[in-house]
Formats: structure tokens, sequence, C-alpha cells
């Protein structure tokens, strides 16, 4: 999808990049036996290791090597047997030792690529350079006095996954679907939990604009944005920032900067660092981290089917359509859902109710599947009880919000209210009879060769039996009648 901004003196390519910081799933911290669970007490997860107190030593989490591990083989992305932990060294207060420990120039995951789709169907590869494990800084909180400023180290240490990647997105709907897209990926493999609210998952964002055909000009990278829709609001506010200083005749400084999501624009931090600023070296407590390859294959054998295997399979096995298939595995707990509603039934008809009236009911209640008071296989059974001519498709939606309201399964809510279909042919004739006398204006215009009218009646028919009536059989009674 082509996207471009127009200025006063022509229009400008947009040229984006995100670097994506993604907790790792895992109890532990990855150098210490912290826990790294959200939501502690500030400074209640802190062991002497991550508090860089003199002479602790830190110990690699296999848990954490492996779920980087898992990662990369989901990005299709190269596993490198031998990576390296290097020291990155810069000042911050709730930095304690003084330096980051990361992976530079040897990380433990190289290139990889990530399929998006945009809004119009298309579908673009965008590339991964690298994933890379290094642990978290500390958190400094300025909100808690009004002349000091607190340190919490609930996160020092805490396994981060630095997945970063090619400059190949050219516009906010791109960036959104990359970012989408990942932590979707993310979420199957059970390797991170993508909560951007609680920090898990979070965004630097590299922009810069260009002419079209040129070299890539000046980039600057907006720090830590905590949600889909701000990265894409980011995008387009810095690159209409910076297409207004190129055309204004000035030049775009490369430099850290921090998004104002009220005012909707990009302010400065600081001149951003280059590698030599951090002074990177091999940390002298790691030595290289070394896998193997059965091991690495061990893993991979026990990948789960990830989104894009399974809206293929749910568009071959269940004949839904490729749209359906997409917003159906885009989450997993929503495909699981529709696996068990789905089995055994007519797979177009249960997307349609769980995309249709399954979502609007969480949509309306405020719920989650998690917590939807209609279970998948209560769902199950309403599509039995329609498929069996227990009831209709009418008759079914009053029945489902029945079910909502209720908590409910299906056969006691049509037991209990008496919605079971009419299959009564006796009771469908006297019903037809009756419509058919009230609107004998209507009759003689059918047999006049209105034959239009021929679903009025249907309608009429089952309207005059609560919505009871049995489709079909008023069908096949009203052709019956109307032949005579």
């Amino acid at each position: 999808m082509s996207y471009e901004i127009a200025g006063e003196t022509g229009t400008w390519e947009l040229v984006i990049g995100l670097e994506v910081h993604a907790q790792v799933v895992s109890e532990a911290k990855l150098f210490s036996g912290a826990r790294a669970t959200y939501g502690g007490e500030p400074n209640s997860q802190v062991s002497l290791v991550d508090a860089a107190f003199p002479g602790m030593l830190p110990v690699i989490n296999m848990r954490c090597v492996a779920q980087a591990v898992r990662t990369g083989l989901g990005l299709e992305a190269q596993v490198n047997l031998v990576s390296r932990f290097d020291r990155k060294n810069y000042f911050y207060a709730d930095l304690p030792a003084g330096y980051q420990i990361s992976q530079f120039a040897h990380p433990i995951v190289g290139a990889g690529k990530i399929e998006i789709e945009l809004g119009d169907g298309s579908r673009r590869e965008i590339g991964v350079t690298r994933l890379h494990l290094e642990q978290d800084a500390g958190k400094s909180l300025h909100d808690q006095n009004p002349t000091r400023s607190y340190i919490d180290l609930n996160r020092a240490g805490v396994a981060l996954m630095e997945i970063v990647s090619e400059p190949d997105m050219r516009s906010p709907e791109e960036a959104g679907a990359y970012l989408r897209k990942l932590r979707t990926i993310l979420r199957y493999l059970g390797t991170c939990d993508g909560n951007m609210e609680e920090g898990s998952l979070r965004a630097d964002v590299n922009v810069s604009v260009r002419r079209a055909g040129e070299a890539f000009r000046t980039r600057c990278e907006i720090k830590n944005v905590n949600s889909i829709r701000y990265v894409m609001q980011a995008v387009e506010a810095e690159a209409r920032r910076q297409v207004s200083i190129w055309e204004g005749g000035g030049t775009v400084d490369q430099e850290t900067r921090l998004f104002d999501p009220q005012r909707g624009q990009t302010r400065p931090l600081r001149t951003k660092e280059d590698a030599h600023d951090y002074r990177y070296f091999p940390d002298p407590d790691l030595l290289p981290l070394v896998l193997e390859e059965d091991w690495v294959e061990a893993l991979k054998a026990d990948l789960p089917e990830l989104p894009d295997a399974k809206r293929v399979r749910f568009v071959s096995e269940y004949g839904i359509s490729h749209y359906d298939a997409g917003v159906l595995v885009a989450d997993q707990a929503t495909a699981d859902f529709y696996e068990m509603v789905a089995g055994g039934r007519d797979g177009r008809l249960a997307a349609n109710w769980v995309l249709g009236d399954f979502f609007a009911a969480l949509n309306r209640t405020g719920r989650t599947i998690a917590d939807s008071p209609v279970t998948a296989a209560a769902l199950g059974g309403l599509l039995d009880l329609v498929a069996d001519g227990t009831i209709n498709g009418r008759i079914a939606k009053d029945v489902f919000e029945a079910m909502v309201d209720t908590g409910e399964g299906a056969a006691a809510v049509v037991e209990a209210r008496g919605l079971r279909q009419v299959v009564d042919t006796g009771l469908i004739d006297a019903a037809l009879e009756a419509v058919l006398a009230t609107h004998a204006d209507k009759l003689t215009e059918y047999r006049g060769g209105k034959e239009k009218l021929f679903g009025f009646f249907v309608g009429q028919v089952i309207k005059g039996m609560g919505g009871k009536g049995n489709p079909a059989l008023v069908n096949d009674a009203l052709r019956r009648r109307l032949a005579q």
C-alpha cells in the first residue's frame, strides 16, 4: 500500500524500523534467581546480583535462552549456536552496575522475517535483522515525592529480547501491522505475554524520510512507545516534523525523542548515541553461550502451530474465508475457542456466530473469552439445536441472548421457555390458512404474477407462530397450498 507525505516541495517517502523490547516469560531473571513477575512491592524482587553488589557473579538462566531460541525459530530466523554477552556502558540512576549486560557483535538469533497483511489485502515481508538477549534496567519514580526521585529495582535484571527489524516499513499502517503480528507470534509461542500496558512489550521507533529513490537520510528514534496506536501516531508525527525541517532548508539531527500522545508530537530527549559511545566489550564474568544443535532441533520440534499455518489450515479444514481465518487466528484464545465450536459442525456457521453474535456480546458486556458466560461447548450446543431442527436460526438469536444473561446452556433455555420449533404440519397448515385469509389481496397479487410475495407469506406464517415455525416445513406447506 503506497503511503507518502505531501510537502510543499513534493512528496516524501517514510522509512521505518522498529526495535521491540519483549520481556521473556520466565519465573526468574536473566542472571539471578529473583522473581521476574509483574506487580510486586517496590524493591521486593531484587537479588544481590540485580543490585550489583561487589563480588556478585551472573549465572545464565537457560529458560530465558530457550525462550529466545524458540522466538527465533518462530520468526524463521537463523539461530546462532555460539553467541556472546557484552557490557554496554552508560549511567542511569536505575542501572546499579553502570552497565547493561547485552549482546552486540554476536547475538543469539540472526536474520529472520515476518509477513504482514494490510487493510487492502496486500502482503509484505518485513525483515528481522537480529534478536538478542539483554537485562532490563530498574525504574525511576518521579511522582512519589515533590523533591525526590525513588528507584525501584524490581525490573533490574529481567530478561528482555530485543527484536530489531530491517528499515522495511513505509507507512504507519505497516508499522502497526508488524507490531501486531509480532505480538501475536510471541503470544502463540508463549515467550512474551505482549502486555504493552504493563511494559512487557515496548517499541523504539526509528523514522526517517526521503525522496523516492534516494539513499536513507538521518533517522530519529522515538523511545519506549507502549501501544500500537501510539506507534502509528508517533511515526506520522515524526515524519511530518522531519519533512518540515528538510523543506525549510534545515538538517535533521540524529537524536532520541519521546512521543507526547496528548499533543501528538515528538520532543527531544537526548542526542542519539552510536555504538562506540557505549564502549562495548565482552563481559568477563560470562563465557560465550554455546548451544547444542540437537537441543535447538528439539525446541523446534516442540513449537506450537503458528498463526500463518493455522490460518491456512482454517481455510482448508473449515471452509471459511481467508479474511475470517485471519481475524480468528490473530488471538490464540479466539482461535482455540473457534476450533472447539467448529469441531464436527459447519465451519462457516461457527465462524459467523463467533465473529458476530459472540464477539458482540463480549463487547457489550465488557467481558473476555476467559470469563465469557457462554463457553465454546455451550455455543456448539446451540448450533447443534439449529442443525437438528430443534430451533430455527431466528429463535437461536433469542436463545443465545438468554444464555449470555443467565449462563445456562442452550437446551435448558429452549425447554424452560418453550422455544422448540413447531414441526406439527397440522399447526403449520392452520397458521398458513389464517395468513392467506388475512392477506387475500396479497394472495391475488401473487397469483397475478407477483411471485416475490412468497417470502412475505413465509415470514407472516412464522411470525404468527411466535417465530417457532420450522422454515423448511412452512416453505413446503406454502408451495403445496399455492399450487392448488
